[in-house]
């Protein structure tokens, strides 16, 4: 697996990564290694890519797509046999407390973090069709630098207490976000920045004090990269849904509302972390119409 940046570096870019690819690896675009990223379901390897595409992205080795050369992005990412993914109302309920618990929960959080790699990478390569600036692509690739990252330290995290990701079951529905926005990038920059990464700003804060009430400082630690890391993610999301809304002369919040309305199942539910959301560009106007009164 690649070396880690640093937990405390805010700037964590695959240049200082240490990569053991396979010699039959070979990216020709950025189009093409993100492909290779979702496709392959070696978790192992998906990391090592996801460091290398960025690496070779931001040496300004790989053009964005070669056109109608490339293989279009998978309908689904590849998985390894384990964990057993469930429909989320058929999944156990989760230990709380103890060693049981701990895992549980992060096992939980790699689950995610193994979908949020996919999931950026899925919005890098499938619209490279969409006319948008170098700098939309640099902010992305290193999303997805960052998607890798965390969930190498939960792994790591979980090998600590002699567990593994796989050993639990997990739900199927986070890549339902991705079927269901796959031919709109604004979209898709509304549901996974803007509501699903968004979310994890409402809740990490109380999962960090968990953490360290359990006396559980690594947990804790690792939870606050995630944490701060996610507030760029989805200030990265607000910066290119308005960008996409001025370019289409509609304004953002009606629009996020109406795309959220459309393609993600549910309501909006509070409590929001309203001060974190607005730091990274989502103000309440964006949401908070769309909570569902009860």
């Amino acid at each position: 697996m690649p070396k880690l940046p640093g937990k405390n570096e805010a700037d964590a870019f695959a240049g200082q990564a240490h990569l053991n690819l396979p010699e039959y690896i070979s990216v020709k675009s950025l189009k093409d290694g993100a492909r290779q990223i979702l496709e392959t379901p070696d978790l192992n390897l998906k990391v090592a890519l996801a460091y290398y595409v960025a690496n070779q992205w931001f040496k300004g080795a790989l053009s964005i797509s070669r056109g109608s050369a490339e293989r279009p992005m998978p309908d689904r990412p590849g998985r390894p046999a384990k964990p057993e993914l469930l429909p989320p109302r058929d999944m156990p309920k989760r230990a709380v407390g103890g060693k049981n618990g701990k895992v549980a929960l992060l096992h939980s959080l790699a689950h995610i973090e193994l979908n949020a790699i996919d999931l950026t990478w899925d919005l890098i390569g499938r619209f490279t069709h969409v006319p948008m600036p170098r700098s939309y692509y640099d902010d992305f690739v290193r999303v997805g630098l960052e998607e890798a990252k965390h969930f190498t330290l939960i792994q790591e995290r979980l090998a600590k207490l002699g567990a593994a990701y796989g050993d639990l079951p997990a739900h199927d529905g986070l890549w339902q976000a991705a079927q269901s926005t796959g031919k709109d990038l604004l979209a898709r920059l509304a549901i996974i920045p803007l509501v699903l990464e968004a979310r994890g700003l409402d809740i990490t804060p109380s999962m960090i004090e968990k953490a360290n009430a359990m006396g559980d400082e690594d947990t804790a630690s690792v939870l606050h990269v995630i944490y701060r890391d996610e507030k760029g993610h989805v200030a990265f999301g607000a910066k290119w849904f308005r960008f996409m809304c001025d370019r289409q002369r509609v304004r953002p919040e009606p629009r996020f509302q109406q795309l959220v309305k459309q393609h993600f199942k549910g309501p909006l539910k509070p409590p929001f972390n309203d001060r974190a959301r607005s730091e990274a560009g989502l103000t309440p106007g964006f949401y908070r119409p769309l909570i569902k009164l009860t």
